[in-house]
């Protein structure tokens, strides 16, 4: 299984959420969490961000 590692500059864009509430989210456990590349350096999983946001839309569309 292919993975593709998207950097926190493309989650904001698709989230439209900024860092230090993408990180909010990531330390209480209410956001995929990022995969550590070096001492100063994350990405994410994208299909796991992806699958993140539909969850949100569908939740949003089911109230």
């Amino acid at each position: 299984m292919q993975h593709n590692l998207i950097r926190l500059s493309e989650v904001k864009l698709r989230t439209g959420y900024s860092r230090a509430w993408i990180y909010r989210l990531i330390s209480e456990k209410r956001f995929p969490q990022p995969i550590k590349l070096g001492k100063r350096s994350i990405a994410f999983v994208e299909h796991e961000i992806d699958e993140w946001i539909n969850q949100r839309i569908t939740k949003s569309r089911s109230n």
